[in-house]
């Protein structure tokens, strides 16, 4: 009977551990649904997805780079330089042309993060720290340090389509989450990627192509990072020079929170969605309770130290496997 006790004690904590961030979002609603009338409508509830969806299209790649045992720190002035580049150069060469130079530039700054990573040895760490840094710059030096405003009012219209309380990019995150949910679980890419961040020996060992996937996946991020600026820029209709500053930081803190391992090799895109909308919701709530801002940093700060508290739960448990 003991046995069995301890067994089923296990199970459920194991369960728990899973599922922990659905448990906290359901206690989060719970809360907020009672402390606020105003919190539980479709409008508000609309609101949060879409004010979820910006940092969480930066969370579906951060989640494959961070899974694959790596971080980049680098992603919200990637979002703005897409962001400047998308409205900056439409006077001169269109909007769509101006919309796909923003693209490829996360592409191109995705493969070169990747690249320097696979190929230098150095800790992704410092290598997309200096990114930060020296993205940021060129985003200041290309907008010579003033918003850049669209000229074409249309390009603002783009985000505007909705189904029933869903924005376009709450529908553009989901389905990127989705797809992303199946390349890991369902293509031998995902499936090495947890190899390479579970145990890089092993994976090299088996006859991995560790640098290739760690270039693949830098990729993903840098080019989801410029959907989620070119996406901003829509919905703003200007380009800011500090527009994602610290969103690295509640990207990081949201996919952790999620289940994602810093260490990686452990992590699940549905989990990460379920850390995003934690976040959201408890920013939310907090300013629709006209929260003074040094308390939502506060609660914010506790979110992180709770994120890094069960990753360090899940990393006893899977070495205790």
């Amino acid at each position: 009977m003991t046995a069995l006790t301890s067994r089923m004690r296990g199970t459920t904590a194991d369960w728990l551990l899973r599922n922990h961030i659905w448990l906290f979002l359901a206690l989060a609603v719970a809360v907020f649904s009672m402390a606020s009338p105003y919190f539980l409508t479709v409008n508000n509830l609309g609101n949060v997805l879409t004010q979820a969806a910006f940092i969480g299209i930066l969370a579906v790649g951060m989640t494959m780079v961070m899974i694959n045992g790596e971080i980049d720190l680098s992603v919200g002035a990637t979002l703005a330089l897409a962001s400047a580049l998308a409205i900056g150069l439409q006077p001169a060469i269109g909007v769509w042309p101006a919309v796909f130079v923003g693209f490829l530039s996360g592409v191109a700054l995705g493969a070169l993060n990747g690249t320097l990573v696979a190929l230098s040895g150095m800790h992704s760490f410092i290598v997309t720290l200096g990114g930060l840094i020296g993205i940021r710059g060129l985003v200041f030096v290309y907008t010579g340090e003033e918003a850049l405003m669209v000229e074409d009012f249309a390009y603002t219209d783009i985000p505007e389509v909705y189904l029933g309380p869903l924005s376009l990019t709450a529908m553009i995150f989901l389905a990127l989450a989705a797809l992303f949910q199946w390349v890991l679980t369902s293509t031998r890419h995902g499936r090495e990627t947890y190899a390479v961040g579970d145990n890089i020996a092993a994976a090299h060992d088996a006859g991995i192509r560790i640098k290739r996937h760690k270039i693949i996946n830098f990729t993903i991020c840098g080019a989801l990072a410029a959907i989620a600026g070119i996406l901003l820029s829509m919905r703003l209709g200007t380009a800011e020079p500090n527009a994602g500053r610290i969103w690295e930081l509640w990207t990081i803190i949201a996919v952790v929170l999620g289940g994602t391992r810093l260490a990686g090799g452990y992590g699940s895109m549905w989990m990460t969605v379920g850390g995003i909308l934690t976040l959201a919701v408890l920013r939310n709530g907090l300013r629709l309770l006209n929260t003074p801002n040094y308390v939502e940093l506060m609660v914010m700060g506790s979110v992180l130290i709770l994120a890094l508290g069960l990753d360090r739960v899940l990393a006893a448990r899977k070495g205790a496997a």
